[in-house]
């Protein structure tokens, strides 16, 4: 249920799909940063994080200063379907390195993880604590390359023909990505009123 959630990994799929042949390496990136934060909650750096305060503030100010230069560079420019598809591997390497960036930068993932991951967990089972949760971060992998794949391939072929339409969807991506870096900054604040 949470993938199908619109959130900041839609915005950026949605923004590979306009530019055109980005897609699986955007999605690839975010697939990598879930892997990380899955593998940092099965190892038991996630509970660290999330108990020392200063780390985690470091991380969520890491994570909302990125979504913020990446939403207002939407803003300012926003993807526009393409007419030639001709890329370098650098460009394919850029999308990657954002989407690490998009989803593992993003505290909120981490969070996630660490609040689900170990609610379906069995200590007394046969497989180890760390295995279990491995396996179900996997299992929400896929289902996000699943339905980012969707996201980014459906933006593509609806948007391809709408130039101006795509600008706008971009634009409103932009402005939910830099949304959701200022509640991230603002969050301690508005826990303390």
């Amino acid at each position: 249920m949470f993938v199908i959630t619109p959130g900041v990994d839609w915005a950026y799929a949605i923004s590979a799909g306009i530019r055109g042949k980005m897609v699986v390496p955007a999605v690839g990136g975010m697939l990598i940063g879930h892997l990380t934060a899955t593998g940092l909650v099965a190892a038991g750096v996630g509970a660290l994080v999330t108990n020392m305060p200063l780390a985690f503030t470091l991380l969520t100010l890491a994570g909302a200063g990125y979504l913020l230069w990446l939403g207002i560079g939407l803003i300012r420019n926003p993807a526009a379907p393409v007419s030639e598809l001709t890329y370098t591997p650098d460009d394919a390497v850029q999308w990657i390195l954002k989407g690490i960036g998009v989803s593992g930068l993003n505290p909120k993932v981490l969070l996630l993880f660490l609040a689900l991951l170990p609610q379906f967990s069995d200590p007394a089972s046969s497989w180890s604590l760390p295995s279990q949760m491995l396996t179900l971060g996997s299992l929400h992998v896929v289902s996000c390359g699943v339905v980012y794949l969707l996201i980014g391939y459906g933006s593509q072929v609806i948007l391809k023909t709408r130039p101006a339409a795509a600008k706008r969807i971009s634009r409103i991506s932009g402005v939910a990505m830099t949304g959701i870096a200022i509640l991230l900054l603002a969050e301690p604040v508005i826990k303390n009123i």
